[in-house]
Formats: structure tokens, C-alpha cells, sequence
């Protein structure tokens, strides 16, 4: 059996953030503590748990009791969208005004799977989207093989003064350059150091590392060389480390700037980010 190679290295201090990942999934149900702890130890000292629907959501407040490090979004995922009804969106909007919950999302469309019907993908979006601004919080954005309506959607609803994220990144430089012109961030996974993800690498080699998060996506897209095992949050540093090499540059610096972009994104230094999870 092959060896897997030695996680990258980081200089003493190096601490990074895991924009989105999703810890109340039962993929970590058996090892939640390990997870979170090995997570510290490399240097992922906080996390985002990302709620996909109203149960999810409410795991997702509930380890941030649990876990110093964790913070929260709430919302309800493009496959789950059949949910999506005033009562609903009410628990979520109370939800919403938890303390550590940080964003919203993530919503949007997936026109890959259509778990759900596209119109009714689409009326949701479009609720979630009037929610967001009247929340006014930054929102988590899946798009997957939708990126018309989804951008259409958001020109439509906007603007969103607490800004947002296009999270998994799966689109070139155009799009890419569409997402920062409406004031979003985008976020790079474990994708990135695919043998077969060359528009990805291209718009990162492009886009200023100002407008990066860095994410697991958790526990799906695992990189290399952890491709279809179970992704973690420790293993952020070979995110990290692949946009390292594709800018010239130190992961440290990659950590940094990441970091700094998601605190700022959803407002984490009010919140004391900065403790580790525990």
C-alpha cells in the first residue's frame, strides 16, 4: 500500500481557517473531538460549519457550544430545497441571531445533481437571497453548473453590503472575475491539486490572494494525496500548500492572507477567532 506523503510544513505559529466544512455530517459523527483537535495542532485552529438545512443548521449552533473555534452559518442547500417555506425561513432568521452564527448559506443552485426541481431550486435561492439582505449577512453561495442563473440571481437581489462567497470555486477567470465585480470572494478547496482541475489553477494563479478563502468542504474532496478518503480540516494545509506553489509563494503567506480575507469576510475578529478550538 502506497505511503502517503508528509503534510506540508509550516513555521511555528502558521494558523489557518477553514471557511467551510461541514462537521455535522455523520461522516464525523465517531471522532468529532479528534477531528476538531488534530485540526488545532496543525494549525487550523478555526473552522466554519456550514448548515445545508434547518436541522443541519441547528448542529451546526450546537457544536459552536461545544467547540471554541467553530463558528456557524445557517440555510438551506440547493438539494434541500423542496424545504424552503416561510415557516422555515422564520426558524432560520431566528437562528440567524445566534452570537456565533457568522454568515448565510449555503444557498444557491446545483444543476448538476437536481436533487431538487430547478424551478423550485430557483424560488428558494431567490427567498434565502431576500433573507440574506435583511439579515445583512455575508452569504455562502453554491453553484454548480448554474453559473447564468446564479449570477442572474444575485445581480437581481443585490447588492449585498456584508459581501459573500462563491464557496468550491468551480469556474474560469471569466466567471471568476464576474464573482469579485459583484463584491464576492472566492473559495478554493482540496480541488485545486487535482490532476485534471487546470481552469482552477489558472484562476488562482490570476486572482489577487485578497480575494481567496481557502475551504475543506468537508468531509467531500479530500486532495491529493487524500483524494477519496474522508476530508478533514487538517488537511487544509494541502490546499494551502498547492496555492502556494501555483502563486511563488510561502504557505505561511497563503495562511495569512486567507486568514485575514475570512475574518474580515464574516467579521470573526469581534468574535475572538483567535482562541483555539478546543
Amino acid at each position: 500500500m502506497k505511503k502517503k506523503a508528509a503534510p506540508p510544513e509550516t513555521t511555528a505559529g502558521t494558523r489557518l481557517i477553514d471557511s467551510h466544512c461541514h462537521l455535522d455530517m455523520d461522516a464525523y459523527q465517531d471522532d468529532l473531538d479528534t477531528v476538531v483537535a488534530s485540526a488545532a495542532a496543525s494549525g487550523v485552529d478555526t473552522i466554519i460549519t456550514i448548515g445545508i438545512d434547518l436541522a443541519s443548521s441547528r448542529r451546526a449552533v450546537a457544536l459552536t457550544r461545544k467547540y471554541s473555534g467553530v463558528f456557524a452559518t445557517v440555510g438551506i442547500h440547493p438539494h434541500d430545497a423542496v424545504e424552503g417555506c416561510d415557516q422555515v425561513y422564520q426558524q432560520l432568521r431566528e437562528l440567524s441571531k445566534d452570537t456565533k452564527v457568522v454568515g448565510y448559506g449555503e444557498i444557491g443552485l446545483d444543476y448538476a445533481k437536481n436533487y431538487a426541481p430547478k424551478e423550485v431550486q430557483l424560488r428558494t435561492f431567490a427567498a434565502q437571497l431576500e433573507l440574506v439582505r435583511e439579515l445583512r449577512l455575508p452569504v455562502v453561495i453554491h453553484d454548480r453548473e448554474a453559473h447564468t442563473d446564479t449570477l442572474g440571481l444575485l445581480r437581481e437581489k443585490g447588492p449585498f453590503t456584508a459581501g459573500g462567497v462563491m464557496h468550491c470555486f468551480s469556474g474560469d477567470t471569466d466567471l471568476a472575475r464576474q464573482v469579485l465585480e459583484i463584491g464576492f470572494h472566492l473559495s478554493i478547496p482540496g480541488v485545486v491539486t487535482f490532476k485534471n482541475a487546470n481552469a482552477l489553477r489558472d484562476v488562482v494563479r490570476e486572482i489577487p490572494l485578497e480575494h481567496l478563502l481557502i475551504e475543506t468542504d468537508g468531509p467531500f474532496l479530500a486532495p491529493v494525496p487524500w483524494r477519496g478518503k474522508r476530508n478533514r480540516p487538517d488537511l487544509l494545509l494541502y490546499t494551502a500548500d498547492k496555492i502556494a506553489e501555483i502563486k511563488g509563494i510561502t504557505i505561511e503567506e497563503v495562511a495569512h492572507q486567507t486568514r485575514q480575507n475570512t475574518m474580515a469576510l464574516f467579521s470573526l475578529n469581534a468574535l475572538d477567532a483567535d482562541r483555539v478550538a478546543s
